[in-house]
């Protein structure tokens, strides 16, 4: 089994912060991508920002240089810091990991369960 939790979403004014987390445990070999999504109500999830375990990152346009993706190999977590936050960032965010459970096994996506973000104007 493995389980991915997230923490940190919440009620913030335009141009606050937030900082999201999301951890995994359970049996996990290696974790390779990590990335955070949002869904905003009556919209497609979308990517939000991507992490490679050679902590190579990329973010949607919509966000560069407001958010940061972060992770923590040792505590297999993935961070999320918002800055800047617009009422356009409103939605709930999920968090996604590529893990291998086995060595040598196949590498599937795992999600959250997603944390809401509200950003009030």
């Amino acid at each position: 089994q493995v389980q991915l939790v997230e923490s940190g979403g919440g009620l913030v004014q335009a141009g606050g912060s937030l900082r999201l987390s999301c951890a995994a445990s359970g049996s996990i070999f290696s974790i390779n991508a990590m990335g955070w999504y949002r869904q905003a109500p009556g919209k497609q999830r979308e990517l939000v920002a991507h992490i490679r375990s050679g902590d190579n990152t990329n973010y949607a346009d919509s966000v560069k240089g407001r958010f940061s993706i972060s992770r923590d190999n040792a505590k297999n977590t993935v961070y999320l810091q918002m800055n800047s936050l617009k009422p356009e960032d409103t939605g709930v965010y999920y968090c996604k990991m590529d893990l291998q459970r086995l060595p040598g096994g196949y590498e599937y996506p795992y999600w959250g369960q997603g944390t809401q973000v509200t950003v009030s104007s």
